[in-house]
């Protein structure tokens, strides 16, 4: 009893500095992967998110959905398409992603938060004029051909600023926001749907961010024999990208990392959110859950 007792307080111990180096500063989570489907992990993150707040750090929630997008077309018999990973958005299907992100998984995170104990406020990209998105231009290259084939991915957007007044405003009144990644380009009169990493990589920089955070269902980046890299320079990081040991779908994460912390974020993370907790781990322990990209 005694050495458990010791054990809790050595933790407790171990997180004071790591306290009073991110007090009133803002951390930026993307929030995807399992951690947004088993029960245990969504309570677990929603447990560390008020309790960040309540330590006074500032945490801001960018949530993903695609899962849930695409169980909510086939309910309604519309095929899901997708283009080198990228999901094809026609107006109709826009609606859904809008009806889902916003509406559907945005609320349901909103009162997991909330039930914890915190005070979390759904938005999306719209709300406020917070992310003002522009139409991607999608350039896929074919042996065949002289110059980039350009695809119309139809309603799939990139970040062209945001707007972080909304923000500034919910941080002064203690609020917990919790962000779906639908963007609008007023002049013309469009949403858009935007990679949910590409959003928090752009809020990061925007505010100023301490760090960036993504939940994804990997433990980190691996090296060669499939070891955890605990701490990645950006030159180590592109030299993995170069011989290929950092491959595939890890190759977007990685590059929201590198492009935050060169625009300023301090440290940028990509974490287990398999693991219960992962967020506190990450950021408020010496040894962390995840990989860790920064200048330094």
């Amino acid at each position: 009893m005694m050495k458990h007792s010791e054990a809790r307080a050595a933790t407790l111990v171990e997180a004071l500095p790591y306290l009073q180096r991110f007090a009133d500063k803002t951390i930026v989570i993307k929030y995807g992967g399992n951690a947004m489907v088993e029960e245990e992990l969504k309570a677990s993150f929603a447990s560390d998110i008020t309790l960040l707040k309540q330590v006074g750090i500032n945490p801001v929630v960018i949530h993903g959905g695609g899962p849930q997008i695409g169980k909510l077309l086939a309910k309604i018999g519309k095929e899901a398409k997708f283009i080198d990973g990228m999901r094809v958005t026609d107006s109709e299907t826009m609606d859904i992603v809008e009806m889902v992100l916003a509406g559907l998984v945005n609320k349901e995170i909103v009162g997991n938060v909330n039930k914890a104990g915190g005070k979390a406020i759904g938005l999306s990209g719209k709300d406020g004029g917070l992310i003002c998105a522009r139409k991607m231009q999608f350039e896929r290259n074919a042996p065949e051909m002289d110059v980039p084939e350009i695809i119309d991915l139809g309603h799939v957007g990139k970040v062209h600023s945001i707007n972080t007044e909304i923000l500034n405003l919910l941080d002064t009144d203690r609020f917990i926001p919790v962000i779906a990644p639908v963007g609008y380009h007023k002049e013309a009169g469009q949403s858009y749907n935007i990679n949910a990493d590409l959003v928090a990589g752009a809020i990061a920089q925007a505010l100023g961010a301490a760090k960036l955070v993504l939940l994804t269902d990997v433990a980190g980046v691996l090296d060669k024999d499939k070891e955890l890299c605990s701490k990645l320079s950006p030159a180590e990081t592109r030299a993995l990208i170069a011989d290929g040991t950092i491959a595939g779908g890890m190759i977007p994460k990685v590059t929201c990392c590198l492009d935050a912390v060169a625009a300023g974020v301090k440290q940028a993370h990509i974490i287990d959110g398999r693991v219960p907790h992962a967020l506190l781990l990450e950021i408020l322990t010496d040894d962390g859950v995840g990989t860790v990209f920064s200048e330094e």
